[in-house]
């Protein structure tokens, strides 16, 4: 039976969907579906999208360069999604196919062909493109040393592709400059994790929504933004209604709160003030429900600086020169200095006097910011309940209330009722939260308060309770935090200023000792900013669209078109990031590589390459090798000095005593050395080689023409399992343990640490995790729990407002619960700019929307980006439904539709506009505020005005 493509899809859809629905079948149509799938392959994958980390299945058909993907559905064997999907998972393959597809190298040129910054774009081959990049990393190197060549890197890098690009910069190049955008998305959680737990990653795991009685969800839109894992909330809440309680808190109503017991909106960054009244609650009021058990086995109480500014620049930086009368200051106007003076000092309002007394200040103090600090110290417990003794119920109330007509008397209900649900003896609760926590000037703070209810209460770490942060990226958990992507970062939690780290990495990548750089704080907002002072000469765009989803985006798409620079962006289609740049490189998509992901819980997954790239496109790991060969020992390995003043040592002669060669090229040495040749054959007669394209190891069907000139056939071992394997071996035996590579393949993912190869579900529990039961017997505590991770675990002791003992007392095996108050953001709504803006996603998009606004039917659902407003604000500026308006802050504005009816409905002094749309480029409208200990951007909150188009 011959049938055409649309023919058997059309059968096949029919009688699935017939199927599904209990219709019977007509035999002429099932023959035609069952022929149509005859010949179809199947094999698992995970999702493109979301940290939830959603296994999928994928049928191909055809051969070699006309195999193409022809179905995706949920993976009935995955236990994370159980076959089910979102709306954006069953469109996985479509991403892949739209007409925009990047199929070659883009030059900006002249009409000599000569490469020319302000030329138009123009098809080069790979060998061009190469010679360009090796040209202007050249220059840079030379102009700035290693903090001139910079990576803006992802939480949707493979982990293969991290951890190869992290090679090269870490270990060739000697650069720290290379940070993920899950900065934007997760470093608050990091530092949380760290602060509190000393290693990073949660105790939890996705199982706790089962096991649970109460789901709290903290500035989290988990229906939209995790709707797999919402979808198995919403189960666990109908299987048993009258026991089971949800609870939303938020700065506005959206989708989830639809399924909530009780809904709280909060004024933005309140949430600080949420967390301690809770605390106090059980201080104060329920003190028999502290678990002192527990507390004195694991826990002790901590303290740190409370001046540590926004993350903004600092006075005296080259940008912010020269300082004039009217108020502005170098590349900034006078409005935008209103807000970045805050950096360096600022006076303490009435909202946040209260909160801040017991660490020294009042309201009208003027309070000096120094930069960002992680240093803390331990302190007493009545130091610590000093610290709560603010957050009555009455100033709590007064303070975060975020909806000006809902009655105080109401608000005060739902504060009670919800810490009555935390403090109920036996009632296990799960705290969920994403960016609304993360993406804040004091992110940290917010995450570490989270775990003092739960450590209080004893309900950390255990079956069915416990505070979880959720994962925005598909691997910003794998690939960034495991991988060591960040600027300060080395794999499996090692850091690059610990010189016992710098030399086991050095050690475990056969490079000399004293290669690796010490100094790592070049995350993406200071890459940014060092592009725009003149320091970072050499940028790399890399599986992200870093020119849109930065704030305050005027300033470095400015400074990437006007510097003296090299900018090149990775992608597979032409988005925002392309556009700003010199050079554009094609790079092949999810599915046309080999892969794994890390997703939130922990759980490692791996995928086939399916199909071959289109065009002549080529995935990261393959555009990083290929970079390595034009860099030898001699080219980088000598002298360098720092910025700091810090001098990187002259390595080469210890190279040569190696066995290294002043031309031996890094490709030699990081990838295609002796062990990854010996130790990882190719075996394409065996699993899970067989039957499989793999474009890095053989080369494809395609020829393509590679960087030297010549047809790529192939590097003629097996790569991925190399970089897999490798990267590995830093976490075996360090309670960050990975199966091996070929394992992955045979199962749907495994929550690490994976010991004798089973998962652990729960960590820090002795009945869950062999670490803690290891760490448990060897200490001899008698605790259920051993909190193992090794970061900062020797603290000074002092009171709230500083250090009184430096000598420092170990903490073996303890967790931190931490005072941090409640403070104000630097700019809040005012006169003049009378709103807060936060921004977001929305269910059918998919980041800055480069993939998911090509899929026509994601596309037509949501054609545009708008502005969530309240009617009565809306009607208040003679706004009404669906008409334009200008959204303004002091850095910009952008035309956009409102809506004043749809899914997000926020309170009269918010609106919330999405940023998946580059028509509506909100990003040139936020501010570019971070939490000072993470780094992380807090795109959550500034304030605008809106007025008419």
């Amino acid at each position: 039976m011959s049938l055409s493509r649309r023919e058997f899809l059309k059968s096949s859809a029919a009688a699935s969907a017939a199927a599904a629905i209990g219709m019977s079948v007509p035999a002429e149509l099932e023959a035609n579906a069952s022929a149509a799938e005859s010949k179809w392959r199947w094999d698992k994958a995970a999702c493109r999208f979301c940290g939830t980390g959603c296994g999928i299945m994928l049928a191909t058909t055809g051969e070699g360069k006309d195999r193409k993907i022809v179905a995706v559905k949920g993976d009935p064997a995955a236990p994370v999604n159980r076959g089910l999907n979102c709306i954006k998972g069953y469109f996985n393959a479509k991403i892949m196919y739209g007409a925009d597809r990047l199929t070659q190298p883009l030059l900006r040129m002249n009409d000599k062909g000569e490469f020319d910054k302000h030329g138009k774009f123009a098809p080069v081959s790979w060998k061009r493109a190469y010679d360009e990049m090796e040209k202007n990393i050249r220059k840079a190197l030379k102009e700035s040393g290693p903090e001139g060549v910079a990576v803006f890197a992802s939480g949707q890098y493979t982990i293969m592709e991290g951890y190869a690009a992290q090679k090269m910069m870490k270990g060739g190049f000697r650069s720290n400059a290379i940070d993920p955008n899950a900065r934007h998305c997760m470093a608050s959680a990091v530092v949380g994790f760290y602060q509190t737990f000393g290693i990073d990653e949660p105790s939890g795991c996705y199982d706790d929504i089962e096991l649970t009685d109460t789901i709290v969800t903290w500035g989290s839109n988990m229906a939209e933004m995790h709707p797999i894992l919402w979808s198995r909330v919403t189960d666990r809440k109908l299987s048993d209604p009258d026991n089971v309680k949800v609870v939303n808190i938020q700065t506005y109503t959206h989708r989830t709160c639809d399924l909530g017991d009780f809904n709280i909106i909060f004024r933005p960054n309140t949430d600080l003030a949420l967390w301690n009244y809770l605390a106090r609650e059980i201080v104060y009021n329920h003190p028999e429900a502290i678990d002192w058990d527990f507390i004195k086995k694991n826990i002790i109480f901590a303290a740190g600086p409370v001046n540590i500014g926004y993350g903004f620049r600092r006075a005296g930086e080259k940008s912010l020169l020269p300082v004039r009368k009217d108020g502005s200051a170098g590349k900034y106007d006078a409005k935008e200095m209103q807000i970045y003076n805050k950096e360096m000092q600022k006076v303490v309002s009435e909202l946040e006097g209260p909160a801040l007394e017991p660490y020294g200040y009042k309201a009208g103090d003027v309070m000096h910011n120094t930069p960002g600090t992680l240093k803390h110290w331990e302190i007493s417990f009545e130091e610590y309940k000093k610290s709560l003794a603010p957050y009555t119920l009455e100033y709590t109330a007064k303070l975060c209330k975020g909806d000006p007509d809902e009655s105080l008397a109401s608000f005060k209900k739902k504060l009670q009722d919800l810490a009555a649900l935390y403090i109920e003896d036996g009632r296990k609760v799960v705290s969920f939260w994403t960016m609304g926590m993360n993406q804040h000037t004091r992110g940290t703070w917010d995450n570490t308060l989270s775990y003092n209810v739960h450590f209080m209460l004893n309900k950390q770490a255990r079956p069915g309770s416990g505070a979880f942060s959720l994962t925005g990226q598909p691997s910003a958990c794998g690939t960034a935090r495991e991988v060591g992507t960040f600027c300060h970062r080395l794999p499996a939690d090692m850091m690059v200023k610990n010189p016992k780290h710098r030399a086991k990495v050095e050690k475990g990548w056969h490079i000399p000792a004293g290669t690796l750089n010490p100094v790592g704080n070049q995350h993406i907002m200071k890459i940014h900013r060092d592009i725009e002072d003149g320091v970072v000469k050499f940028a790399w765009v890399n599986v992200c669209n870093a020119y849109q989803d930065s704030a305050n985006a005027k300033h470095w798409i400015k400074a990437a078109r006007e510097m003296d620079n090299f900018i090149v962006t990775s992608d597979g289609y032409p988005g925002i990031s392309a556009m700003v740049s010199d050079l554009i490189l094609p790079s092949a998509m999810i599915y046309e590589k080999w892969g794994a992901y890390g997703n939130a819980e922990r759980r490692s997954q791996h995928w086939r390459q399916q199909v071959l790239p289109v065009g002549h496109a080529m995935s990261d790991t393959w555009q990083w090798v290929e970079l390595s060969k034009r860099f030898t020992v001699d080219d980088l390995w000598g002298p360098y000095t720092l910025r700091n003043g810090k001098k990187l040592a002259d390595v080469r002669q210890a190279a040569y005593k190696m066995g290294y060669k002043p031309d031996t090229t890094m490709y030699e040495i990081l990838y295609a050395n002796d062990r990854a040749k010996k130790n990882y054959p190719l075996a394409l007669d065996q699993f899970p080689q067989k039957g499989y394209d793999n474009s890095e190891c053989i080369g494809d069907a395609r020829n393509v023409v590679g960087t030297d000139g010549k047809v790529f056939k192939g590097y003629g071992f097996m790569i991925h399992q190399y970089l897999w394997e490798e990267y590995a071996s830093f976490g075996r035996g360090h309670g960050h343990d990975l199966a091996d590579f070929v394992t992955y393949h045979k199962v749907r993912g495994l929550k690490w640490p994976v010991v004798n190869g089973k998962e652990t579900a729960w960590r820090f529990n002795v009945n869950f995790d062999p670490y803690a039961l290891k760490n448990a017997t060897k200490n001899g505590r008698g605790s259920e729990f051993a909190f193992y991770g090794p970061l900062a675990k020797a603290l000074p002791h002092g009171n709230l407002k500083g250090v009184q003992d430096k000598k420092k007392k170990p903490l073996t095996d303890k967790a931190k619960i931490f005072a941090r108050p409640y403070m104000d953001p630097p700019e809040m709504p005012d006169a003049e700019y009378d709103l807060w803006l936060c921004t977001g996603r929305v269910l059918e998009h998919w980041h800055s929307g480069t993939m998911t606004m090509r899929v026509p039917e994601l596309y037509r659902a949501v054609p545009e980006a708008l502005v969530y407003m309240n009617p009565d604000a809306a009607k208040a500026r003679g706004l009404k439904d669906g008409s334009l308006c200008w959204v303004e802050s002091r850095r910009g504005k952008v035309k956009a539709r409102v809506e004043t009816r749809g899914r997000n409905r926020p309170p009269k002094p918010l609106v919330f506009v999405p940023w998946f749309d580059e028509r509506v480029f909100i990003n040139k409208v936020t501010l570019d505020q971070t939490c000072p200990m993470s780094k992380q951007t807090d795109y959550k909150k500034c304030a605008v005005k809106i007025y008419k188009a």
